[in-house]
């Protein structure tokens, strides 16, 4: 039996020599000069404008994860700069692919966690849900999402500034209030600060937009990506990237030879 196609439909955008459209706005007239970059994301991600208080709580989301210093990631797009010079998008692809679970993409478990205990449990208290939440992490043994940070203690910065912007503009919901009594509830179970870091914080502020939770981690490459690209464009100013290599490999070797 012959396979009946499917239609290829996108919403996305579409060109004739006159015109461009994009989600059904005309590029030139409509988005140029109109929307900003995390406008235009929002566009992209839902196909409308998004809300004076979209904006502003999409935009913060997105920048957060702009620049954090000399990451992996950061490292990676340099020292692939330094390999293929001519291929600047290989070196931001290198970086963007060490993101995950540890940097930079852990606000997609958190998004989940969040999505899923609700989805469960519509109508139990926040405090029950964390609870559950807490104690089902604490008997397999796995990390809870989105809280504890290395470096940032008592509480990570970013996290106050963001959830007051959310605040500000409607966004503070229910979401954040049960990332907010999952942290509570470690902090009474495990007698220690775990703050709920920056991706916790996005990852929640993720579902109070309304967004899947599996766009978090897309938000997150939408900032890194930028921020990458500024590290190119320093490392071609004043590049470290070789150092990095050659220190590398003389401590290594170093290292092998006093063993």
């Amino acid at each position: 039996m012959e396979r009946v196609r499917q239609p290829l439909n996108s919403e996305m955008g579409w060109s004739t020599r006159e015109r461009i459209v994009v989600r059904g706005l005309d590029l030139p007239n409509d988005i140029l000069g109109h929307l900003d970059l995390g406008e235009m994301a929002w566009l992209e991600l839902t196909g409308r404008r998004p809300t004076p208080g979209e904006a502003a709580v999409f935009n913060a989301v997105v920048v957060t994860l702009v620049e954090h210093g000399l990451t992996p990631s950061a490292i990676a797009a340099r020292l692939t700069l330094l390999g293929a010079p001519e291929a600047m998008q290989s070196a931001v692809a290198s970086g963007l692919n060490g993101m995950g679970s540890v940097f930079a993409g852990g606000s997609e478990g958190v998004a989940r966690l969040l999505i899923e205990a609700q989805a469960a449990h519509p109508t139990s208290a926040h405090e029950a849900v964390a609870a559950q939440i807490v104690e089902d992490h604490r008997v397999r043994r796995t990390a809870l999402p989105g809280l504890g940070h290395h470096l940032h203690k008592p509480i990570d910065p970013r996290t106050p500034r963001l959830f007051e912007i959310a605040a500000e503009h409607g966004f503070k919901g229910r979401h954040v209030a049960l990332l907010e009594a999952v942290q509570r509830e470690a902090e009474r179970v495990h007698q220690r600060t775990l703050p709920i870091n920056a991706t916790g914080a996005i990852g929640a502020l993720t579902c109070e937009l309304g967004l899947p939770w599996q766009a978090s981690r897309g938000l997150a490459v939408i900032g890194r990506a930028i921020g990458l690209v500024g590290h190119l464009v320093e490392e071609l100013r004043t590049p470290i990237g070789k150092e990095i290599w050659l220190r590398a490999e003389e401590e290594s070797s170093r290292a092998a030879g006093a063993a």
